[in-house]
């Protein structure tokens, strides 16, 4: 055995699990495990260390399962594999169930119902079913464009958020942080804490939040300043936000899309959430700042619901060195760290590092990467290592064994998730 084969059968759980963590569907998963192992068969005389084999395969991966992704989003306009299978309507006997999908199918020819039944229903790879239809490769390719185009003609319904589906990724993009030897910059952060936009009127923007490790999109939630409203005589700006695919917290009445109106107020000092609503069981639930503990741990932020602050520059309450971080002893700790290079889908920013301690959630902290237009370029959450032990029984260092570590006045914390805005695209 050579000494290629030797470190390949050695690494390829990883790699396995590495690619189809990525890949769904398992088909196409194995085409990028085999261009994977091609490659890396083909260049493995150029790696000068074996130590760094492991490192050094799992990037072919990503490069490969970039390439995926890239082609998917060329040739998949529209999500048929992702569409609603059911929808409901009124018929003479009240509310009955209706297959809109293979409705849809029914309207198409046979061809093309062939054809998507293989490569969405029986996830067979092109090669695989110009095989089976003895067909050739790039007339299987022409056939399943325009069967995905007929489809897209005579779907009735719109995608859930398609334009924003479109424009954020499914998978995070690559990024690299490197630390500036310069004197961070000032900046007047304007975003309202944890959605990213910034309360004015015409404002509209879109986030995702990337799990890791992965970077599998979760969460999209598209938000809009729509007009100005008023709480308890304070002027604030009407915010309208609909989250998609929401997480398990974030979920209302177990619905796949949470819609809730937020009511925020921008100051030349702070910016605060004065209130939120949404409907729950048919009855619309109101929140303000006036509403205490109701109100506070999800809405809230900074010490007395002042708000985050605006004009921000470092004060050296936070101190980071690469993954360690300390700071004073206190509640509602928020400062810049640092000034860094962000390289990200193929851009680079330069950004100062704001470094969040408590305010957000008790034994969480987050890195925010700010430009100088206040916007946020990457904003990244790190759990406390027993942050929720009483829900999921497990550390997140047991958990996300590999994830990243910061290491916060002698206390562990472990990467969770990525968010990105649409101002990156």
């Amino acid at each position: 055995m050579g000494d290629f084969d030797r470190l390949l059968l050695r690494e390829m759980p990883v790699l396995e699990r590495f690619v189809r963590f990525r890949i769904g569907n398992v088909h196409d998963a194995d085409d990028v495990l085999q261009e994977t192992c091609l490659a890396a068969f083909e260049s493995f005389d150029g790696l000068k260390d074996e130590s760094l084999f492991k490192t050094w395969l799992l990037g072919i991966a990503r490069h490969k399962c970039g390439d995926y992704f890239r082609e998917k989003a060329k040739s998949l306009e529209i999500p048929i594999d992702e569409l609603r299978e059911s929808a409901l309507s009124y018929g003479a006997k009240g509310v009955t169930t209706v297959s809109v999908v293979r409705e849809t199918l029914g309207l198409l020819g046979d061809k093309d119902k062939q054809i998507l039944y293989l490569y969405y229903f029986k996830e067979l790879p092109q090669d695989e079913i110009a095989k089976r239809l003895s067909l050739p490769v790039g007339t299987v390719k022409s056939r399943l464009h325009n069967a995905k185009q007929r489809f897209r003609e005579k779907y009735p319904y719109k995608p859930k958020g398609e334009n924003k589906v479109k424009q954020l990724p499914e998978i995070m993009p690559e990024y690299r942080i490197t630390k500036i030897d310069e004197p961070p910059f000032e900046v007047r952060w304007e975003e309202m804490t944890g959605w990213f936009i910034v309360p004015r009127v015409g404002e509209k923007l879109a986030f995702g939040i990337y799990d890791q490790p992965g970077g599998k999109r979760g969460e999209l939630c598209e938000l809009e300043a729509v007009g100005k409203a008023r709480v308890h005589g304070i002027e604030g700006v009407e915010i309208t936000a609909v989250e998609h695919d929401p997480s398990e917290a974030n979920r209302i009445d177990n619905a796949e899309e949470a819609k809730r109106r937020f009511i925020a107020q921008l100051t030349e000092t702070h910016c605060r959430i004065l209130a939120e609503s949404h409907v729950e069981n048919g009855v619309r639930q109101i929140f303000t700042f006036l509403d205490g503990d109701e109100f506070l741990p999800n809405w809230g932020f900074g010490e007395n619901n002042c708000g985050n602050e605006v004009n921000l520059k470092q004060k050296g309450i936070i101190r980071m060195d690469g993954d360690t971080v300390e700071s004073e002893e206190k509640d509602f700790l928020i400062d810049i760290v640092g000034r860094y290079k962000v390289e990200i889908n193929g851009k680079v920013y330069d950004t100062v590092c704001v470094v969040d301690l408590w305010q957000y959630e008790d034994r969480v902290v987050s890195q925010q990467f700010l430009d100088k237009n206040g916007k946020t370029i990457l904003w990244r959450r790190f759990n406390r290592d027993d942050w929720a032990f009483s829900r999921y029984k497990k550390k997140w260092t047991e958990m996300l064994p590999h994830n990243e570590r910061l290491y916060v006045n002698g206390e562990t914390f472990v990467h969770w998730y990525d968010c990105i805005t649409d101002y990156i695209l």
